[in-house]
């Protein structure tokens, strides 16, 4: 149990470091998590662009609104 709350702490902390942060995006190739808390926690969550998965679903979740459109 320790083992994860120490590993728990590590990966907020990468997420808190401003150098992961290109604007608005998270970037950390060696955070292994797919969705991060903001800089700011109290403003939600976010994807870490480092990982190609984000960009699965973000192009999913635009082609799904795209053919929501059509389908009207």
């Amino acid at each position: 149990m320790k083992k994860k709350k120490r590993e728990d702490e590590y990966l907020n902390t990468m997420s808190k470091d401003p150098t992961n942060w290109h604007g608005p995006f998270y970037v950390n190739h060696k955070d292994p998590r797919l969705i991060v808390p903001k800089y700011n926690p109290a403003r939600g969550y976010t994807f870490n662009f480092a990982s190609p998965y984000a960009y699965v679903i973000i192009v999913a979740i635009v082609l799904i609104m795209v053919a929501a459109s059509y389908l009207k």
